[in-house]
């Protein structure tokens, strides 16, 4: 089986992000761009049209393990929720709502002046899937501390605090409150669900017939986590562990 059979395996909007995170992140670190041409400013957007900026700021990472631990915790995150029953064979409609999530993300940002969104991105999705995880589910920050996976996306705030400072929390902050509205409105409380559902051509780009790398595979959806024992089972300990890491264009 050949490297691309293995790369449509991967959902189709997972296969996006990802692949969009390597676009924009490795050439930054290769100083073949410039990060300056790719983070989000809006007097560049707004008055000089450069329009690929909103969409680059939500995939330039940070650089060596940082990027490597993030990048690994968006494939899995996003994976695991467009594979499972939550967006099993509609991948359209998770497109649609990631869209309007990152929207969402953007605007609660402008205020702030912050310029990298990627890191909000991954809060917002890992917010969504502790939220979907089964209740009492349990993940590991660094192998060192277990706690409810409920608690990992704060636990990830906590750390851009501490090794980014205010400003990267206050932005991580903004994916963790989208993360929250999505889960509440579309999966929790349903409000929003009819307007959850993608338009036509959308679902026709995506979902039509022959779409490669759709997933038969179920499970509970978001990071990956310890679910809670039964009875007849020893307890388990672990879980994947996470870092947070330095973000490229902080200082």
């Amino acid at each position: 089986m050949s490297f691309m059979d293995e790369i449509r395996k991967i959902p189709p909007v997972t296969r996006f992000l990802c692949a969009s995170s390597l676009a924009v992140s490795v050439p930054v670190m290769l100083h073949l761009v410039h990060p300056h041409r790719v983070i989000f400013i809006t007097e560049y957007v707004t008055q000089r049209f450069e329009i690929w900026r909103p969409y680059t700021s939500f995939f330039l990472g940070g650089s060596g393990l940082a990027f490597l631990f993030d990048f690994l915790m968006l494939y899995r995150n996003s994976n695991e929720l467009e594979s499972s029953i939550t967006y099993q064979a509609r991948s359209a409609d998770y497109a649609w709502q990631l869209l309007v999530a990152s929207a969402a993300i953007l605007t609660l940002n402008i205020p702030l002046r912050s310029y990298v969104h990627a890191r909000a991105l991954l809060v917002c999705l890992t917010y969504l899937s502790s939220r979907l995880a089964p209740p009492g589910s349990q993940t590991s920050l660094f192998g060192l501390i277990t706690m409810p996976v409920i608690y990992f996306p704060y636990a990830l705030i906590a750390l851009d605090f501490l090794m980014a400072g205010p400003a990267a929390a206050a932005t991580s902050v903004t994916g963790a409150v989208v993360g929250h509205a999505w889960w509440w409105l579309v999966h929790d409380t349903r409000a929003l669900r009819e307007w959850a559902t993608a338009p036509a051509w959308l679902r026709n780009f995506i979902d039509g017939p022959g779409r490669p790398g759709a997933s038969a595979t179920g499970g509970s959806g978001g990071v990956h986590v310890i679910p809670p024992r039964r009875r007849e089972e020893p307890a388990r300990t672990g879980g994947y562990s996470w870092g947070s890491g330095q973000r490229l264009g902080d200082s």
